[in-house]
């Protein structure tokens, strides 16, 4: 079979401008970067706010293995499909990492027949906005240091500079680092660490900028900057991006970023793309103005929440749907047969290594063991309130007997419906069934009222735990005592009704990867906890997580080069 980068270097791609047309943006709000791709000029929110929001489609998944279940390439074959069954749909997208783009993953763009095209566009760099991000970043650590450095007129505490650096590389080395060595005219020696650009604050602030246009999201992302807490003092007062005097350099080097990127699907659908990945340790989703724009263009939105529903649409409920005020009309979880087969725990899924033979042989009895884990996500989407769809993503080695056990562990989980898609291997055609489910869940009549797991005024180590025990199944939280010490310290520093961003595995409902299908009764560990007063949010780090991945002994950077026509190899 063709690879992904094969089959989207044979895609037969409409100019940007028509894309723009199809999504029903007006020429003047497009600002082509080449011919397949652009940003938005969110002057158009100002000018268009007559138009009525579409329907809204959240997508998520069960538990993913290590090679992920499919569900970006589900969402761009959702969109395609609805756009086949006539309604006007678009899909939006959180931007891919370089990091699991040259480490193993992949770029996060779909595949196959279900892709963002120009691929190599979508995942390299896109518009800069990554690059925007880190830099914006970087400079505001350095500020940090050099306020410290120059007299400390500000009375940081060195021991609590909040603020690391990133870069978008995944690098084990750079996680804990000594800085300022070298003698005086080099800093002061400081430990410190960095993580992937992705897990920035700035980049959960650009995905939680709410506005109404250009001015008022300029605003909105100028304020967040300005009350990043970058370092607290002695006292235990915070000292903020203002504070440092960074908050007005940080924004400007992010002005562009801020507008969203359109780009077009393999099949033309138009694709916003726009902020940044990884709901394991940050949001994990798709920008709000992003989807503001989408919802007013289209007919129908669908929207992806990283990973399984327990982390991204977690966090797409409780984070991004309390800042927009948008709520979902439907939401989907994908699913695979091989994954659920893995939860039942007799299945070892390796990265980087083939299948185990006995997992690709029928054995529905597998299905309906590793089910449990299906039946828990559908649970932690129906909390709040939502009608939840199971997509079952299909593979050629997938059995009737196998599909039918998927149907029936999403009929006694109170799933409204179960449609099977083969949109990898043959684009929108391959999703009208899930589409025509969509769109029949979404149109029924009735309230889409927001209906949230904890209310803010909440202690913080309660929200926690709420969040422990309703979603991952866990008996109760283990705080360390430095995540119990930095809690109080936030609390008493004024951040006490933020919610919670929590920062776990994403190969497991609990704390350890190891754990397979819905375990219950366990101790949640929290680790440390970190403060994003700008982004709005307390990040609680459980078990061993990393907000800086590290590369395999065969990354996929060392496969990827430049034939001799000059065309990318290797990519995906």
């Amino acid at each position: 079979m063709k690879t992904s980068l094969q089959i989207a270097a044979e895609a037969r791609l409409e100019p940007i401008g028509v894309i723009a047309e199809r999504l029903g943006l007006p020429a003047e709000y497009l600002e082509p970067y080449g011919r397949y791709r652009g940003k938005i000029d969110l002057a158009f929110l100002d000018d268009h706010t007559d138009r009525p929001r579409g329907r809204y489609i959240l997508v998520s998944a069960i538990t993913p293995t290590p090679l992920g279940e499919g569900k970006t390439t589900t969402s761009i074959g959702l969109a395609m499909a609805l756009n086949r069954i006539g309604k006007r749909a678009a899909v939006t997208l959180r931007q891919s990492s370089l990091g699991p783009v040259f480490g193993i993953k992949g770029g996060g763009a779909g595949g196959g027949h279900s892709q963002i095209v120009p691929l190599a566009e979508s995942i390299l760099h896109l518009n800069g906005d990554i690059h925007a991000v880190s830099q914006a970043h970087n400079q505001l650590a350095a500020l940090v240091d050099n306020s410290w450095y120059h007299g400390n007129p500000l009375g940081i505490d060195p021991e609590r500079i909040e603020i690391r650096r990133v870069v978008d590389v995944n690098d084990r080395f750079l996680r804990q680092v000594m800085i300022g060595l070298g003698g005086k005219q080099n800093g002061i020696p400081r430990q410190t660490g960095f993580d992937i650009s992705v897990a920035s604050e700035l980049m959960a602030i650009l995905a939680m900028v709410n506005g109404t246009g250009a001015k008022a999201a300029l605003r909105d992302l100028r304020t967040r900057i300005g009350r990043m807490v970058v370092a607290f003092r002695r006292d235990g007062t915070p000292v903020t991006a203002e504070d440092v005097q960074g908050a007005g350099a940080a924004t400007v080097l992010m002005r562009e970023a801020l507008k969203p990127n359109l780009m077009q699907t393999i099949e033309n659908t138009p694709a916003l793309i726009h902020a940044g990945p990884f709901a394991n340790i940050a949001q994990g989703h798709s920008s709000i103005l992003a989807d503001l724009v989408a919802l007013r263009c289209a007919e129908y939105v669908v929207t992806e929440a990283g990973f399984g529903a327990d982390i991204g649409a977690e966090k797409f409920f409780n984070l991004k749907c309390r800042a927009s005020g948008l709520w979902p009309d439907a939401a989907v979880v994908v699913a695979t047969i091989r994954a659920l087969k893995a939860h039942s725990g007799k299945y070892e899924i390796v990265a980087g290594k083939p299948l185990p033979a006995a997992l690709l042989q029928e054995n529905p009895d597998d299905v309906l063991a590793g089910g449990a884990n299906l039946r828990r996500q559908i649970a932690n989407i129906a909390q709040f309130g939502v009608p939840v769809i199971v997509a079952l993503n299909a593979y050629p080695e997938d059995t009737p007997a196998e599909i039918e056990a998927v149907a029936q562990i999403a009929a006694a989980a109170g799933a409204a419906g179960m449609a099977v898609s083969t949109v990898y291997a043959e684009g929108g055609a391959g999703g009208v069934e899930l589409a025509r489910l969509v769109a029949q869940v979404a149109e029924r009549p009735g309230p889409r009222e927001p209906k949230f797991l904890y209310p803010l005024e909440m202690p913080l180590a309660e929200k926690i735990d709420v969040i422990a025990r309703r979603i991952y199944g866990a008996a109760s939280i283990e705080l360390s005592e430095t995540a119990a010490a930095q809690l109080d310290a936030f609390a008493t520093a004024g951040f006490g009704n933020l919610p919670i961003c929590m920062a776990k595995t994403h190969l497991s409902l609990s704390h350890d990867p190891k754990l397979r299908g819905a375990p219950e009764g366990f101790i949640f560990p929290i680790r440390e906890v970190r403060i994003s007063a700008g982004a709005g949010f307390i990040l609680p780090i459980a078990g061993t997580t990393v907000t800086m991945p590290g590369l395999g002994a065969h990354p996929a950077a060392h496969q990827i080069d430049i034939d001799a026509e000059g065309n990318i190899v290797g990519l995906f």
